[in-house]
């Protein structure tokens, strides 16, 4: 297996095909009839044996929100791809993947439990996905399987959209060391943070993390917390629903975890209050991420908006790595507003809570 080189800029500046260009194999293809007139994404005529396929693979599957966003992009540019899920344990990994070859597949979603996995069984990693050690974005291309990890890249445009961050000499701490917290300190490294502290309870998975954070990561402490202008909470700590699901999914988790790493708390008041750490480590001006989204807010979310502190919850890392695979599978600028209205239509009506 040999890596690819480094990658190009995450949204590529190709432009969408036209609703009158002629129809085409993908990357970009349009929702097409016999007539060559389009067709919408409800018709009877769509999908058609000319549809290309994506799918996120991974169990559980029933929860994810990937292939929502997907269609909700596919719809806004006018191409004829559709994405599904089907549910694959790690044993089922190998075959779906050959699956996906034998199909002609253009792409593939990861989750749980599939992600390290998944990477071993590549023909290529690009350099992201070979310093993690785990993908969640497939492409095939000439036969051959890419595997990438769009988690901490979406991690990061998500702060850059929805926060104005500038990541540049920023002070960070993470809370957790599963791949959420390995994805984040990595993407946080390559951006230029000054300071990266890992927190956490096992001083081996700490020592994992601050490997892939660069020159700017260091083991940290809980005291870390007050002292940085970015807390990042990569545990499953307030999460509803903690059980099947609760410590892997979506993006780098269905909420935060791919483990089952709790707070640094060890059980006593703040985690049994769902507080990932003791939120009166917080000050106010600072920045936390809860990389959980489901419940929206979680208590230690509610806590650090009582102590000054903004808080964003994990929906935005959610959509912006979402929309950085069908950057890499199709090509073009992914449209991330179209994406966010369609995750933000499935919150009203409750698909996030499935």
């Amino acid at each position: 297996m040999r890596p690819l080189p480094a990658q190009p800029e995450p949204y590529p500046s190709v432009p969408a095909q036209s609703a009158d260009a002629e129809p085409s194999s993908h990357p970009a293809s349009s929702t097409w009839s016999s007539s060559g007139q389009t067709q919408p994404r409800m018709s009877p005529l769509w999908p058609s044996a000319r549809s290309v396929v994506v799918a996120v693979i991974g169990d559980p599957v029933a929860h994810s929100l990937s292939p929502l966003l997907h269609n909700a992009a596919f719809d806004a540019l006018g191409m004829d791809w559709v994405s599904v899920a089907y549910t694959v344990n790690e044993h089922e990994c190998e075959a779906a993947l050959d699956g996906m070859r034998a199909l002609k597949m253009a792409g593939l979603s990861v989750t749980m439990p599939l992600k390290t996995r998944a990477a071993s069984l590549m023909d290529r990693l690009t350099p992201t996905a070979e310093v993690l050690g785990a993908v969640n974005c497939v492409t095939l291309s000439d036969g051959l399987l890419t595997g990438d990890s769009t988690d901490g890249e979406g991690f990061v445009a998500s702060l850059r959209e929805l926060c104005d961050a500038d990541l540049h000499a920023m002070r960070c701490a993470i809370v957790g060391t599963g791949g959420a917290a390995r994805a984040v300190a990595y993407a946080l490294g390559v951006n230029g943070a000054g300071d990266i502290a890992i927190v956490g309870r096992s001083s081996a998975r700490v020592d994992a993390t601050v490997a892939v954070a660069g020159t700017a990561g260091r083991a940290g402490s809980s005291d870390d917390i007050s002292t940085v202008d970015l807390i990042v909470q990569a545990t499953p700590v307030g999460m509803t629903g903690r059980g099947r699901g609760a410590s892997g999914g979506e993006a780098a988790g269905r909420g935060a975890s791919d483990d089952r790493e709790e707070g640094i708390t060890g059980g006593r008041a703040g985690e049994s209050a769902g507080m990932p750490f003791d939120p009166n480590l917080l000050r106010e001006g600072q920045l936390l991420v809860d990389l959980i989204y489901h419940p929206e807010v979680t208590p230690i979310m509610d806590a650090a908006a009582l102590r000054g502190v903004r808080a964003v919850n994990g929906l935005g890392m959610l959509v912006h790595q979402a929309a950085l695979q069908i950057a890499r599978w199709c090509e073009v600028d992914p449209p991330v507003e179209a994406m966010w209205a369609a995750v933000r239509a499935g919150s009203q009506v409750g698909w996030i809570q499935q």
